[in-house]
């Protein structure tokens, strides 16, 4: 054990290296997912059939295609047809697109699942569809796809493990590289559990305190729980 920590202690700066890159991926591919989520959930709920029928497909092809196929089709294909991009691009897009995906539904739903009362005070105040999305329906909709969404950005944490097929310095790969050098499987592999445990630990904090904020600013926080409101305004409208 003694040596395994002296090889671990040697080896802290690429453990921080292969740290930083997951980090860069999941953060990266997290952005990227989320404005495709919402891009695509909203124009899978409405807008021209064209544009409806577009977002389907698009939700349903990346959804339905293996993470790994496409991190091998952004590294390896998309060369031979003359774009050339670098690892932590393609992993970043693969992320991305596939867990915005999955995301968009996230999105739909919580959209869907706002009060159609809502939605038919905010006509009955001559708001605009725009106005309405922005101030009233989004709000709630926010509140009620945060956990989802950050259960996805933790998925997407553990799907940048991949990412190592594609010449990435990630924890996965610098964890190889220290069962390599000390020759302890369970003493390598448990550094890195660690590694991704304590970064899923920390999105789900920031989530959470999101939500929380999210709440309050909906009426539903502790200090606001008994202030009384009208039930008839939409919410956003009356505070």
């Amino acid at each position: 054990m003694t040596d395994n920590v002296e090889v671990l202690a040697a080896r802290l700066p690429s453990l921080a290296d292969g740290v930083l890159v997951t980090l860069q991926l999941t953060l990266g591919g997290g952005a990227l997912a989320f404005v495709i989520a919402v891009l695509l959930g909203l124009s899978a709920r409405s807008g021209p059939t064209l544009l409806r029928g577009a977002a389907r497909v698009f939700i349903e092809f990346f959804r339905g295609t293996s993470l790994l196929v496409q991190l091998f089709w952004f590294f390896y294909v998309l060369p031979l047809l003359g774009v050339q991009l670098s690892s932590l691009l393609c992993g970043i897009l693969a992320l991305g697109l596939n867990y915005g995906a999955y995301g968009a539904e996230v999105v739909r739903g919580a959209i869907n699942s706002v009060p159609r009362g809502q939605w038919e005070a905010t006509t009955a105040l001559s708001m605009s569809p725009a106005r309405t999305m922005v101030k009233i329906v989004w709000p709630q909709a926010w509140a009620i796809m945060i956990p989802s969404l950050s259960n996805l950005l933790v998925m997407l944490l553990k799907g940048t493990a991949v990412a190592y097929v594609i010449l990435m310095h990630d924890i996965t790969f610098v964890t190889g590289q220290l069962r390599q050098a000390t020759g302890d499987t369970f003493f390598s592999y448990g550094v890195g559990m660690v590694l991704y445990f304590l970064i899923a630990l920390a999105i789900v904090m920031v989530a959470n305190a999101l939500e929380r904020r999210a709440k309050r600013r909906l009426g539903r926080g502790e200090a606001t729980r008994r202030r009384p409101t009208a039930a008839a305004a939409p919410v956003g409208v009356v505070g």
